[in-house]
Protein backbone atom coordinates (compact mmCIF):
# COMPACT_ATOMS: atom_id res chain seq x y z
CA UNK A 1 0.00 0.00 0.00
CA UNK A 2 1.55 3.29 -1.10
CA UNK A 3 0.62 6.79 -0.90
CA UNK A 4 0.16 8.72 -4.14
CA UNK A 5 2.30 11.90 -3.33
CA UNK A 6 0.06 14.27 -5.40
CA UNK A 7 -3.08 13.53 -3.73
CA UNK A 8 -1.74 12.85 -0.12
CA UNK A 9 -4.72 9.57 -0.48
CA UNK A 10 -3.82 5.76 -0.22
CA UNK A 11 -3.28 4.46 -3.57
CA UNK A 12 -5.40 1.63 -4.47
CA UNK A 13 -8.46 3.10 -2.41
CA UNK A 14 -11.21 5.53 -3.47
CA UNK A 15 -11.05 9.27 -1.58
CA UNK A 16 -14.27 7.55 0.52
CA UNK A 17 -12.52 4.49 1.40
CA UNK A 18 -8.87 6.23 2.50
CA UNK A 19 -10.88 8.62 4.27
CA UNK A 20 -13.26 5.58 6.30
CA UNK A 21 -9.86 4.10 6.82
CA UNK A 22 -7.91 7.15 8.24
CA UNK A 23 -11.06 7.89 10.77
CA UNK A 24 -11.38 4.28 11.62
CA UNK A 25 -7.43 4.73 12.69
CA UNK A 26 -7.89 7.89 14.42
CA UNK A 27 -10.68 6.30 16.38
CA UNK A 28 -8.83 3.25 17.65
CA UNK A 29 -5.92 5.19 18.40
CA UNK A 30 -8.09 7.51 20.27
CA UNK A 31 -9.54 5.07 22.48
CA UNK A 32 -6.28 3.59 23.49
CA UNK A 33 -5.24 6.87 24.45
CA UNK A 34 -8.44 7.67 26.45
CA UNK A 35 -9.82 4.56 27.61
CA UNK A 36 -7.50 4.09 30.58
CA UNK A 37 -8.53 7.77 32.21
CA UNK A 38 -11.97 6.84 31.59
CA UNK A 39 -11.30 3.32 33.29
CA UNK A 40 -10.10 5.42 35.98
CA UNK A 41 -12.94 7.96 36.11
CA UNK A 42 -15.18 4.94 36.39
CA UNK A 43 -13.21 3.06 39.01
CA UNK A 44 -12.95 6.31 41.35
CA UNK A 45 -16.84 6.39 41.83
CA UNK A 46 -16.97 2.02 42.13
CA UNK A 47 -16.74 -0.28 44.48
CA UNK A 48 -12.99 -1.08 44.84
CA UNK A 49 -13.64 -4.87 44.53
CA UNK A 50 -15.52 -4.56 41.39
CA UNK A 51 -13.23 -3.11 39.55
CA UNK A 52 -10.38 -5.57 40.69
CA UNK A 53 -13.18 -8.41 39.56
CA UNK A 54 -13.52 -6.65 36.18
CA UNK A 55 -17.13 -5.33 36.25
CA UNK A 56 -16.65 -1.86 35.28
CA UNK A 57 -15.32 -2.22 32.00
CA UNK A 58 -17.42 0.27 30.69
CA UNK A 59 -20.00 1.53 33.55
CA UNK A 60 -19.41 1.84 36.89
CA UNK A 61 -20.74 -0.93 39.24
CA UNK A 62 -21.96 0.39 43.08
CA UNK A 63 -22.00 4.03 42.67
CA UNK A 64 -20.45 5.55 45.72
CA UNK A 65 -18.52 9.28 45.80
CA UNK A 66 -17.27 7.58 49.33
CA UNK A 67 -13.44 8.34 47.57
CA UNK A 68 -13.82 11.93 46.68
CA UNK A 69 -16.03 12.42 49.68
CA UNK A 70 -12.73 11.21 51.83
CA UNK A 71 -10.19 13.63 50.12
CA UNK A 72 -12.48 16.68 50.14
CA UNK A 73 -12.84 16.07 54.01
CA UNK A 74 -9.01 16.29 54.57
CA UNK A 75 -8.77 20.13 55.93
CA UNK A 76 -5.05 20.47 54.11
CA UNK A 77 -7.19 19.70 50.11
CA UNK A 78 -8.39 23.26 50.27
CA UNK A 79 -4.92 24.94 50.94
CA UNK A 80 -3.29 22.50 48.25
CA UNK A 81 -5.67 23.36 45.81
CA UNK A 82 -5.27 27.24 46.61
CA UNK A 83 -1.41 26.76 46.42
CA UNK A 84 -1.34 24.70 43.00
CA UNK A 85 -3.19 27.28 41.33
CA UNK A 86 -0.84 29.95 42.40
CA UNK A 87 2.39 27.80 41.88
CA UNK A 88 1.45 27.21 38.42
CA UNK A 89 0.22 30.88 37.25
CA UNK A 90 3.29 31.85 38.56
CA UNK A 91 5.84 29.55 37.61
CA UNK A 92 4.13 29.64 34.11
CA UNK A 93 4.57 33.27 33.56
CA UNK A 94 8.31 33.37 35.51
CA UNK A 95 8.98 30.09 32.47
CA UNK A 96 7.86 31.26 29.47
CA UNK A 97 9.12 35.09 30.15
CA UNK A 98 12.26 33.69 30.54
CA UNK A 99 11.98 31.38 27.51
CA UNK A 100 11.72 33.75 25.56
CA UNK A 101 14.12 36.10 26.87
CA UNK A 102 16.58 33.45 25.74
CA UNK A 103 15.54 32.06 22.96
CA UNK A 104 14.59 35.37 21.27
CA UNK A 105 18.47 36.41 21.33
CA UNK A 106 19.73 33.21 20.03
CA UNK A 107 17.49 32.86 16.85
CA UNK A 108 19.64 36.21 15.97
CA UNK A 109 22.04 34.78 13.65
CA UNK A 110 24.59 37.47 13.85
CA UNK A 111 24.41 37.34 17.73
CA UNK A 112 27.90 37.55 19.30
CA UNK A 113 28.88 34.17 20.76
CA UNK A 114 25.86 32.87 19.36
CA UNK A 115 26.95 29.45 18.98
CA UNK A 116 29.12 29.08 21.96
CA UNK A 117 25.86 29.96 24.51
CA UNK A 118 23.56 27.68 22.44
CA UNK A 119 26.32 24.68 23.21
CA UNK A 120 26.38 25.55 26.32
CA UNK A 121 22.81 25.72 27.29
CA UNK A 122 22.66 22.11 25.49
CA UNK A 123 25.49 20.70 27.88
CA UNK A 124 23.16 21.32 30.66
CA UNK A 125 20.44 19.40 29.40
CA UNK A 126 22.56 16.28 29.83
CA UNK A 127 25.12 17.14 32.85
CA UNK A 128 24.13 17.93 36.01
CA UNK A 129 25.28 18.79 39.67
CA UNK A 130 23.00 16.41 41.22
CA UNK A 131 19.99 16.62 43.66
CA UNK A 132 22.49 16.80 47.13
CA UNK A 133 24.56 20.03 45.52
CA UNK A 134 21.40 21.62 43.79
CA UNK A 135 19.48 21.62 47.89
CA UNK A 136 22.77 23.04 49.01
CA UNK A 137 22.77 25.73 46.36
CA UNK A 138 18.85 26.08 47.21
CA UNK A 139 19.53 25.94 51.31
CA UNK A 140 23.15 28.79 50.89
CA UNK A 141 20.64 31.06 48.56
CA UNK A 142 17.55 31.01 51.47
CA UNK A 143 15.06 29.25 49.63
CA UNK A 144 14.18 26.71 51.36
CA UNK A 145 10.44 27.18 52.51
CA UNK A 146 10.23 29.68 49.86
CA UNK A 147 7.90 28.75 46.45
CA UNK A 148 10.75 30.74 44.49
CA UNK A 149 12.51 27.42 44.97
CA UNK A 150 10.22 26.03 42.79
CA UNK A 151 10.77 28.33 39.85
CA UNK A 152 14.44 29.18 39.80
CA UNK A 153 16.50 26.08 39.92
CA UNK A 154 14.99 25.16 36.77
CA UNK A 155 13.54 27.88 35.26
CA UNK A 156 14.94 27.69 32.12
CA UNK A 157 14.15 24.13 30.25
CA UNK A 158 16.23 23.97 27.42
CA UNK A 159 14.24 21.58 25.09
CA UNK A 160 11.30 24.25 25.02
CA UNK A 161 14.09 26.94 24.62
CA UNK A 162 14.96 25.09 21.66
CA UNK A 163 11.95 24.55 20.35
CA UNK A 164 10.92 28.80 20.94
CA UNK A 165 14.28 29.27 19.23
CA UNK A 166 13.29 27.35 16.09
CA UNK A 167 10.23 29.20 15.47
CA UNK A 168 11.23 32.71 16.15
CA UNK A 169 13.93 31.46 13.23
CA UNK A 170 11.39 30.04 10.57
CA UNK A 171 7.89 31.82 11.52
CA UNK A 172 9.13 35.08 12.57
CA UNK A 173 9.84 37.38 8.82
CA UNK A 174 12.67 38.90 8.78
CA UNK A 175 11.85 41.75 6.22
CA UNK A 176 9.19 43.02 9.73
CA UNK A 177 12.07 42.81 12.00
CA UNK A 178 14.25 45.07 9.49
CA UNK A 179 11.91 47.36 8.54
CA UNK A 180 11.09 48.17 12.29
CA UNK A 181 14.73 48.62 13.22
CA UNK A 182 15.00 50.59 9.95
CA UNK A 183 12.12 52.59 11.16
CA UNK A 184 14.14 53.67 14.34
CA UNK A 185 12.70 50.70 16.28
CA UNK A 186 15.26 49.50 19.43
CA UNK A 187 15.75 45.92 20.04
CA UNK A 188 13.61 45.68 22.89
CA UNK A 189 10.65 47.76 20.83
CA UNK A 190 10.91 45.22 17.87
CA UNK A 191 10.74 42.45 20.55
CA UNK A 192 7.90 43.26 22.03
CA UNK A 193 5.87 44.63 19.79
CA UNK A 194 6.15 42.62 16.36
CA UNK A 195 8.03 39.40 17.79
CA UNK A 196 5.75 38.14 21.16
CA UNK A 197 2.71 39.12 18.85
CA UNK A 198 3.24 36.57 16.37
CA UNK A 199 4.58 34.20 18.47
CA UNK A 200 1.50 33.24 19.99
CA UNK A 201 1.19 30.02 18.69
CA UNK A 202 4.41 28.87 20.59
CA UNK A 203 3.44 31.06 23.48
CA UNK A 204 0.21 28.77 24.19
CA UNK A 205 2.41 25.91 23.42
CA UNK A 206 4.78 26.63 26.07
CA UNK A 207 2.03 27.70 28.59
CA UNK A 208 0.45 24.53 28.41
CA UNK A 209 4.02 22.65 29.11
CA UNK A 210 5.13 25.03 31.88
CA UNK A 211 1.25 24.54 33.28
CA UNK A 212 1.08 20.48 33.73
CA UNK A 213 5.01 20.47 34.87
CA UNK A 214 4.44 22.77 38.14
CA UNK A 215 0.75 21.16 38.26
CA UNK A 216 1.88 17.90 38.74
CA UNK A 217 5.60 18.58 40.15
CA UNK A 218 4.98 17.60 43.79
CA UNK A 219 8.72 15.97 44.64
CA UNK A 220 10.41 19.35 44.24
CA UNK A 221 7.93 20.98 46.36
CA UNK A 222 8.35 17.98 49.45
CA UNK A 223 12.21 18.71 48.77
CA UNK A 224 12.18 22.59 49.40
CA UNK A 225 8.90 23.38 51.43
CA UNK A 226 8.62 21.51 54.13
CA UNK A 227 5.74 23.48 55.67
CA UNK A 228 2.30 22.24 55.57
CA UNK A 229 0.08 24.65 54.43
CA UNK A 230 2.55 25.33 51.56
CA UNK A 231 2.44 22.16 50.04
CA UNK A 232 0.77 22.05 46.04
CA UNK A 233 -2.25 19.74 45.40
CA UNK A 234 -0.17 16.68 44.29
CA UNK A 235 1.42 16.50 47.04
CA UNK A 236 -1.08 17.00 49.71
CA UNK A 237 -3.30 14.62 47.84
CA UNK A 238 0.04 11.60 48.15
CA UNK A 239 0.07 12.97 52.00
CA UNK A 240 -3.66 11.81 51.87
CA UNK A 241 -2.99 8.63 50.27
CA UNK A 242 -0.19 8.08 52.44
CA UNK A 243 -1.99 8.50 55.44
CA UNK A 244 -5.01 6.08 54.51
CA UNK A 245 -2.74 3.12 53.65
CA UNK A 246 -3.60 0.18 55.62
CA UNK A 247 -1.74 -1.08 57.96
CA UNK A 248 -1.46 -3.27 61.22
CA UNK A 249 -2.33 -0.90 63.62
CA UNK A 250 -4.90 1.16 61.76
CA UNK A 251 -6.93 -1.48 60.95
CA UNK A 252 -7.31 -2.77 64.32
CA UNK A 253 -9.23 0.66 64.79
CA UNK A 254 -11.11 0.37 61.94
CA UNK A 255 -14.81 -1.39 61.92
CA UNK A 256 -14.62 -4.14 59.03
CA UNK A 257 -10.54 -4.38 60.04
CA UNK A 258 -7.86 -3.93 57.52
CA UNK A 259 -10.54 -5.31 54.40
CA UNK A 260 -12.39 -1.73 54.68
CA UNK A 261 -9.36 0.70 55.07
CA UNK A 262 -7.78 -1.18 52.02
CA UNK A 263 -11.34 -0.70 49.94
CA UNK A 264 -10.91 3.00 51.10
CA UNK A 265 -7.64 3.52 50.40
CA UNK A 266 -8.05 1.83 46.79
CA UNK A 267 -11.14 4.58 46.37
CA UNK A 268 -9.14 7.48 47.41
CA UNK A 269 -6.13 6.49 45.03
CA UNK A 270 -8.64 6.67 42.09
CA UNK A 271 -9.91 9.25 43.20
CA UNK A 272 -7.23 11.43 43.80
CA UNK A 273 -6.15 10.57 39.87
CA UNK A 274 -8.78 12.45 38.59
CA UNK A 275 -8.85 15.40 40.79
CA UNK A 276 -4.99 16.00 40.12
CA UNK A 277 -5.33 15.76 36.70
CA UNK A 278 -8.78 17.62 35.87
CA UNK A 279 -8.03 21.06 35.62
CA UNK A 280 -5.32 20.58 33.15
CA UNK A 281 -8.26 18.57 31.00
CA UNK A 282 -10.50 21.44 31.01
CA UNK A 283 -7.95 23.60 30.03
CA UNK A 284 -6.13 21.98 27.29
CA UNK A 285 -9.26 21.85 24.80
CA UNK A 286 -9.46 26.11 24.95
CA UNK A 287 -5.26 26.63 23.61
CA UNK A 288 -5.45 23.10 21.22
CA UNK A 289 -5.18 24.86 18.23
CA UNK A 290 -2.35 26.91 19.36
CA UNK A 291 -0.68 23.97 20.74
CA UNK A 292 -0.80 22.31 17.70
CA UNK A 293 0.06 25.11 15.33
CA UNK A 294 2.85 26.25 17.06
CA UNK A 295 4.55 22.95 18.31
CA UNK A 296 4.95 21.61 14.54
CA UNK A 297 6.14 25.13 13.59
CA UNK A 298 8.97 25.20 16.58
CA UNK A 299 9.58 21.63 15.87
CA UNK A 300 10.76 21.90 12.15
CA UNK A 301 14.16 23.32 11.36
CA UNK A 302 14.55 23.94 7.56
Amino acid sequence: MKANAKSGKLSGFSERTSDIVLVVICVVVLLIVAYPLYYVLVASVSNPYDVYAGKTFLLPSQFTLEGYKSVFADPSILTGILNSFKYTIIGTAFSVVVLYLAAYPLSVKDLPGRKFLSIFFIITMYFGGGMVPTYLIVKETGLINNMWALFLPGGVAVGNMIIVRNFFENSIPKEMIEAAEIDGASKWTTFIRIVVPLSRSIMAVMVVFSMVAYWNDWFTAMIYLPSPEKAPLPLVLRNILIKSSASASQASTVAGGFAELNKMTEMIKFSSIIIAAAPMLVIYPFVQKYFEKGFMAGAVKG
